[in-house]
């Protein structure tokens, strides 16, 4: 049985998201301020959080700041906050998703087991075959590992980073457009915000990139999407 924590100080709200995954099977705990949600996100008991902004003791975004850096388990942002200014800077510490207020329950468990289902395919280690590596210059990827060295250091990536990256890495100098990447990584067949793609696709730059201003692996196609070129 899969474990989500639901950081969430509503009473109303948390217990709606905790009755809807439990009638779907899923195992719940509520933590109702930041640093209870913070202290159970490292424990690593959880496979999924659910983490609203507006928290008491420690708010949301930096909550998942300090989360990112010890977990790679998907963090789903649920709050009021819907400006693209609040989406972007949650995605850019490294949330997964962002689900506005309100939402409809049965759709917030559809994105849960949709991140689940692709966290748990990303880590298998049966995903890709035993030997798998891609170069890409002073790049390489190891997907079975989900490791990526440049010039042989390692460099962390989330986990939808890193499956944006290894997508691209696989389909190279091909165009994608921000729809297609987002229904192919994310399942989901909409866009709820079309930041969500680009801000991922600017942190990967920011780490692979020697200008991220100037992108020479992943490229900008205007009007068209992003593509992965690939030295011959």
């Amino acid at each position: 049985m899969k474990k989500i924590l639901i950081a969430e100080d509503d009473t109303e709200i948390a217990e709606l998201e905790r009755d809807y995954l439990e009638m779907n099977g899923f195992e719940t705990y509520i933590a109702g301020d930041g640093q209870t949600a913070l202290e159970r996100g490292l424990s690593g008991e959880y496979d999924l959080i659910l983490l609203d902004v507006m928290l008491p003791h420690i708010d949301g975004y930096e909550l998942c700041r300090q989360l990112r850096q010890k977990t790679d388990v998907p963090i789903l942002m649920v709050t009021a906050k819907g400006e693209s200014a609040d989406k972007i800077q949650g995605l850019d510490l490294g949330a997964d998703d962002y689900i506005p207020k309100p939402f409809d329950p049965a759709e917030l468990v559809a994105r849960v087991r949709s991140h689940l289902s692709r966290y748990a395919r990303l880590t298998s280690p049966q995903s890709s075959p035993k030997n798998d590596e891609i170069n890409i210059g002073p790049i390489t990827i190891y997907p079975k590992n989900w490791k990526v060295l440049k010039n042989g250091v390692e460099i962390k990536f989330p986990n939808r980073e890193f499956e944006i990256l290894v997508f691209l890495a696989r389909h190279p100098n091909k165009v994608f457009s921000r729809e297609e990447l987002f229904e192919r990584i994310w399942g989901i067949g909409y866009i709820s915000d079309s930041a969500t793609v680009t801000v991922h696709i600017g942190r990967i730059r920011e780490k692979l990139e020697e200008e991220p201003q100037n992108p020479k692996i992943i490229e900008t196609v205007w009007g068209a999407g992003y593509r992965l070129n690939m030295p011959e």
